[in-house]
């Protein structure tokens, strides 16, 4: 059964603070993920989005480089991280979604596991309870995790 991870991003700056504080959790996750043998795809809301996200992975970490690619492009087979803003979805199968598009996409039931954020101002929030109420009638699984409360443990 999928399941599907929200993290609530703490309250405490403005809009666009808390949305780069949610692409650079994104980048974390990605890392984690990948150092633990698992093959990511990170879904953006547009192709400017996705080109940001890659150039964030590549200033990410200096010392711990992270293989990823955009969506067609890259080696053949891809990189164990892809990242893409179309409606299709990952170019090969992959374990884990990291969703930082305002609403879920349709081969997200494709994935083993999905990560999904709650951060911003009230609509950005109000879209994240729809994305989680989609995800919910899908019958995928859902946990929360509230990072002002419960820190994240990157091993």
């Amino acid at each position: 059964m999928t399941q599907a991870l929200f993290y609530l991003l703490p309250d405490n700056g403005p809009a666009d603070e808390a949305m780069a504080a949610r692409d650079r959790l994104a980048c974390q996750l990605a890392e984690q993920h990948f150092r633990q043998g698992q093959w990511v795809y990170i879904h953006c809301r547009d192709e400017a989005q996705s080109f940001a996200i890659d150039e964030l992975l590549w200033q990410f970490e200096p010392d711990a480089f992270v293989p990823h690619n955009l969506k067609g492009e890259g080696p053949q087979g891809g990189a164990p991280v892809e990242i893409g803003a179309d409606r299709l979805g990952p170019g090969k199968h992959r374990g884990v979604l990291i969703n930082l598009a305002e609403k879920i996409p349709a081969f997200a039931v494709n994935f083993g596991h999905i990560i999904d954020f709650v951060a911003g101002d009230e609509a950005t929030k109000a879209l994240a309870r729809a994305r989680y109420k989609a995800y919910r009638d899908l019958g995928i699984a859902l946990s929360t995790q509230d990072l002002a409360t419960q820190p994240l443990n990157l091993v």
